[in-house]
């Protein structure tokens, strides 16, 4: 089993939460303060480390098999995401999926800076399931 980061869509009351929703639900948990958030196409959010800055982004942990985040989880991501380990503001590293190198500077018309929300359901104004 393997911590898996989710931050947009796949969080619970998601489109894509049955992606993971099969599997141990850990909690809500936020980055290191040294990532930036943006909405690609106001679609979905995408993770992408500053060095330089950044903020806590909320999302949530669960623990889900390396075989279901390749069967499940990885089709139903967009091409501008990859997976990639990330850092919790509590010092854990767990798998999670971050803006691809490149897609910053290639498609920046299509990224919305969304860091200052906090996170993509604060962002999109929806609540924090019970």
């Amino acid at each position: 089993m393997t911590a898996l980061f989710c931050s947009g869509d796949a969080m619970r009351g998601g489109r894509l939460h049955h992606n993971v929703s099969a599997h141990p639900f850990l909690g809500g948990v936020r980055t290191a303060p040294h990532y930036r958030m943006y909405s690609v196409r106001d679609q979905f959010p995408a993770l992408l480390e500053d060095p330089s800055g950044g903020v806590p982004l909320a999302g949530e942990i669960y623990d889900v098999p390396l075989s279901a985040i390749r069967t499940d989880f990885l089709p139903d991501e967009p091409p501008e995401l990859e997976l990639t380990v990330i850092e919790l503001d509590d010092g854990r590293d767990v798998l999670a999926v971050g803006l691809r190198p490149g897609v910053l500077e290639r498609q920046r018309d299509e990224l919305t800076d969304i860091t200052t929300h906090g996170g993509w359901r604060a962002y999109r104004g929806l609540p924090e399931p019970a």
